[in-house]
């Protein structure tokens, strides 16, 4: 079945930024991550309805960031180094800024902020979370961290009137 999908994700998909765009590099704008985002969103809400759009994107965003983690960080068994990596790498690619309220580790259980948020911060107030995208980011990165299932939830958002972004990553138990 791989064989027939035209856009299967390979991290050379990413291209030589370099080589592609010796001008301009890997900069652009906010705006024009956004546009994407939100024009993808709207046009997927149409065809397949809200919920589905919400799956859509959390696959996207656990396809992502098992690529993350792969591509954009060493891997290691300590959390202190993991978290600090990531830290890092979310900082230094704009996606935002990343910190630990709560590390649980006994209880596989981490609440996580992202200030100044990619997806969503500066958006007005809609009265629900829209990071849906990011939750499935951060679950593959906690699974590929960890090597156990997680998941992710969005408690705060900018655009429920906070002003960060608040997860719950919590490890799945196996019963």
């Amino acid at each position: 079945m791989d064989k027939e999908r035209k856009y299967k994700f390979s991290w050379n998909l990413i291209g030589d930024i370099a080589d592609g765009r010796p001008n301009l590099g890997n900069q652009t704008r906010l705006e024009v991550y956004r546009l994407m985002q939100f024009t993808f969103r709207d046009v997927i809400e149409q065809h397949v309805g809200t919920e589905k759009t919400d799956q859509i994107f959390f696959e996207a965003g656990k396809m992502a960031g098992k690529e993350f983690y792969k591509h954009m960080l060493t891997a290691t068994n300590d959390l202190n180094e993991f978290v600090r990596q990531l830290q890092v790498a979310l900082k230094e690619l704009g996606i935002g800024i990343l910190r630990v309220e709560k590390a649980d580790t006994e209880n596989g259980e981490f609440i996580l902020t992202v200030a100044e948020d990619l997806d969503c911060s500066g958006l007005p107030e809609l009265d629900y979370e829209i990071c849906t995208y990011d939750e499935g980011f951060i679950t593959s990165l906690f699974e590929c961290f960890s090597g156990t299932q997680y998941h992710v939830k969005e408690i705060d958002c900018w655009c429920t009137g906070d002003r960060t972004c608040r997860f719950i990553a919590k490890a799945v138990k196996s019963k």
